[in-house]
């Protein structure tokens, strides 16, 4: 699909089969609204709850979120993802986020506790077997979520030096390279106990790095040194501008605002997106909006625009973004049965 002889701007977008999610969507985006078209979907591979986009724009990679694992990849040249040969079995359970790093694609494994590489070959399909695998240790105070390690997320820091773990387990960011194909950890940092770590957004600067807690609703702003690869906490921000009642509070995605003014994050309960003002090294809530659904399992930022899973409801929306406040403005929706996350080219 083109838009005045350039390629319409696409969104990739995961979902849980396992809940009557259709797998794999492909929209097109409307580059005037930020509005979304369902074009197609692919169900090849179970419970692609994760996805991530080869900088190419050509391969998009999928974890199979099963006690299995598997990463699976798709050709997206054109508007329908197609297989890139049968899925690769991890040997690790739940992996529930995938990142592309030095060659190879990297996968948080919630259920094992690991972090799994898979080598990518030239033409971007992928090895039959993983090259080598990195076990989580230790556990933390909340005696129902973190009895072991449970790695959520993985991803590079902006230099590409370094491939950044987040343990919702351990309480800790774990910093690795690769040796010989091996993840190998190069540092471990540890928050504050019971706050369960998820998911882990850069500033554009690529000085800073905010930590979005789960178990808490809260963000850990640090300062991230890249020559070294080191991250050092600094202080925590609410997400939330009062308690929440009971144990309905479940933050889930955060994202930062391409021109560094602002943090976004999601929490699942209470469904709402929160806006938070960077200042300096800190941040400074300003408030909240409805998330337009109900459990908002991941966000992304583009052109503009944010848009979330709503994995719950079944769909996908999106919000202008106020540029002077930050606060997001309701554009609409589409649906998709057990969204989980949304990317894009």
């Amino acid at each position: 699909m083109t838009d005045g002889g350039r390629r319409q701007r696409r969104a990739f977008i995961g979902s849980f089969t396992a809940a009557g999610g259709p797998g794999v969507v492909v929209a097109a985006v409307d580059a005037h609204s930020g509005a979304l078209t369902v074009l197609s979907s692919a169900d090849g591979v179970p419970d692609p709850s994760y996805l991530a986009l080869a900088p190419e724009g050509d391969t998009l990679y999928a974890v199979s979120e099963t006690a299995e694992g598997a990463v699976a990849a798709y050709r997206v040249n054109g508007d329908k993802p197609e297989p890139l040969g049968p899925p690769v079995r991890l040997g690790s359970a739940g992996p529930t986020h995938l990142s592309l790093y030095a060659g190879h694609v990297l996968t948080a494994d919630y259920g094992s506790g690991s972090v799994t590489a898979v080598p990518v070959r030239p033409d971007g399909t992928l090895a039959d077997r993983p090259s080598g695998r990195l076990r989580h240790t230790g556990s933390g105070p909340h005696e129902r979520r973190q009895q072991g390690p449970h790695a959520h997320q993985i991803q590079p820091d902006p230099s590409g030096r370094w491939a950044v773990g987040i343990d919702l387990g351990t309480d800790s960011v774990l910093v690795c390279t690769l040796d010989d194909g091996r993840p190998v950890l190069h540092r471990e940092i540890a928050l504050r106990p019971g706050s369960g770590p998820r998911h882990l957004a850069f500033h554009p600067d690529g000085d800073r790095a905010y930590v979005l807690n789960e178990l808490t609703p809260t963000v850990t702003v640090c300062r991230w040194d890249a020559e070294h690869g080191a991250l050092k906490p600094l202080a925590e921000t609410p997400v939330l501008p009062g308690a929440p009642a009971g144990d309905a509070a479940y933050p889930s995605g955060i994202v930062t605002s391409p021109d560094g003014r602002f943090v976004w994050t999601a929490t699942r309960g209470e469904d709402v997106l929160s806006v938070l003002a960077v200042e300096g090294e800190g941040l400074r809530m300003v408030g909240t909006v409805p998330c337009g659904g109900h459990w908002p399992r991941a966000l992304a930022e583009a052109e503009g625009y944010l848009y979330v899973a709503n994995e719950r409801s079944g769909d996908v929306t999106w919000f202008a973004v106020d540029p002077a406040t930050g606060i997001p403005r309701p554009g609409g929706s589409i649906d998709v049965t057990a969204a989980s996350c949304v990317v894009f080219d």
